[in-house]
């Protein structure tokens, strides 16, 4: 898989990002999230970075960095699209959002994930993800699960 930036207006972000949304929606009987579909301008460096995955020149996956304050990031809209699964992609979009990350100044990387989404806590969990609480705007939603690695 090819792993590049790009903006998150684009059109390949954005079929990624409702393809993502609609899963969600799906998953939760209808329910939205807390965290709203983020501004194109919170994954602008110096403070964030979107990446899309490629194979074959067909984007399959995705996720930003986006700045939380000072030392932490925060990981939004990751996403694999279910027909490229069980292949370790989602592995290799982590591990370059951590690198970002890094190069961008960070110590520390958070996220937000639903307590529905098994795949996702366990690839997080082994990942090096700790549990912490919700935080922002999932604090008052039981849907949510809230995890914090020190790069």
């Amino acid at each position: 898989m090819e792993i590049r930036r790009e903006k998150f207006d684009s059109e390949a972000a954005q079929a990624l990002a409702e393809a993502l949304e609609a899963e969600l929606l799906e998953t939760y009987d209808g329910v939205p999230g807390s965290g709203g579909l983020p501004s194109p301008s919170i994954f602008e460096p110096p403070d964030g970075a979107f990446l899309i995955g490629r194979v074959g020149g067909e984007a399959v996956a995705c996720g930003g960095i986006a700045r939380y304050d000072e030392t932490t990031a925060e990981i939004r809209r990751m996403y694999v699209v279910p027909g490229a699964r069980g292949r370790g992609l989602s592995q290799l979009v982590l591990g370059a959002l951590e690198q970002e990350a890094r190069a961008l100044g960070y110590s520390f990387v958070r996220l937000e994930t639903g307590n529905l989404q098994a795949e996702a806590i366990a690839l997080y969990v082994s990942a090096g993800f700790g549990p912490i609480p919700r935080y922002g705007p999932f604090v008052d939603d039981p849907k949510s699960v809230c995890f914090e690695k020190r790069l």
